[in-house]
């Protein structure tokens, strides 16, 4: 065992592949007694893809890679809408440190509010698509996690 190795690492056996054997065509492998995230109801996404949104208003960031995190797994409806709710705070985020430093020149003091504002009318209409079972792209987004 070298440096940084951890003891019962896939080199010695118990995690069903050994290091360089052959790789397995149906998707990866757990280690025993592990359970691969299991698929959530439609009702059970639509509920997280709704609190993600409404999350963002209040915890800008936090809520939504929490989300994409942990949900993203468990279903396709969640993980684009904690996917699309993670773009879409990180840009306005972006902005926010923009209109912050330009703040010194007063332009700064006008436009963030106004930024708030579309923060929290795009994410109600976002948290409002997800209860009805609707796929939402937000505009004037950057997307940065890629599909």
């Amino acid at each position: 065992m070298s440096y940084g190795q951890q003891p019962g690492g896939p080199q010695d056996g118990r995690y069903g592949q050994q290091q360089g054997g052959p790789q397995n065509p149906q998707g990866p492998q757990y280690p025993a007694g592990f359970t691969p995230p299991q698929p959530m109801a439609p009702e059970d996404q639509r509920l997280w893809a709704t609190l993600t949104h409404v999350g963002g208003i209040f915890f800008s960031l936090v809520v939504p890679i929490i989300a994409y995190l942990v949900l993203r797994d468990r279903g396709q409806f969640v993980k684009e809408h904690t996917r699309q709710a993670l773009n879409f705070h990180i840009t306005m985020a972006i902005a926010g440190f923009v209109c912050s430093l330009l703040a010194f020149v007063v332009i700064g003091l006008v436009l963030l509010p106004i930024l708030y504002v579309i923060v929290i009318v795009f994410a109600i209409i976002a948290a409002l698509a997800a209860n009805r079972g609707d796929f939402y792209r937000y505009p004037l987004t950057i997307e940065f996690i890629k599909q």
